[in-house]
């Protein structure tokens, strides 16, 4: 997504994992920015790892391009590079401006992402209220009071 100049922030577990939780997560969920441009880069960047429905059995008809993005808000892929959840608006957010006011810069092996605030985090878990989700609020509350500990020993 990177090479396709996808306008992203990471969320979910992976975002979790860079902010220090131990929970392991076998996808990549981010919130895309939702304008035209960007849509199209998102679905020529789909495109080039093979994108494809995941969750179905039979293959179904898809469409990947900007128009069917622009017609939904969240999907779940398979690609060649593994499991990825793209929302356009997760739960208990506004979206993508609404995330990146607070997203950090992580640098991850010479590439820089965005990464979603861990109080933004907290705040998606909390709204989605599945079962895995509660729990993993308060392993990221620990962790939260675990950074603030830290800072404090550092002042």
């Amino acid at each position: 997504m990177i090479d396709h100049q996808v306008e992203f922030v990471v969320i979910g577990g992976i975002a979790g994992r860079l902010w220090g939780s131990p929970t392991v997560t076998n996808d990549l969920d981010v919130c895309y920015r939702r304008n035209p441009p960007n849509l199209q880069s998102l679905a020529e960047a789909l495109t080039s790892i093979h994108a494809r429905v995941r969750g179905v059995e039979d293959e179904v008809p898809f469409q990947l391009d900007a128009s069917t993005l622009a017609n939904g808000d969240s999907f779940t892929f398979v690609t060649d590079a593994g499991n990825l959840d793209i929302l356009g608006t997760p739960s208990g957010t506004g979206g993508y401006d609404d995330l990146l006011a607070t997203a950090t810069d992580v640098d991850l092996d010479q590439l820089t992402v965005k990464v979603c605030d861990i109080e933004d985090l907290i705040r998606m878990k909390r709204a989605a209220a599945r079962p895995k989700d509660l729990i993993e609020v308060e392993v990221l509350a620990a962790v939260r009071q675990e950074m603030s500990q830290n800072s404090d020993e550092a002042d």
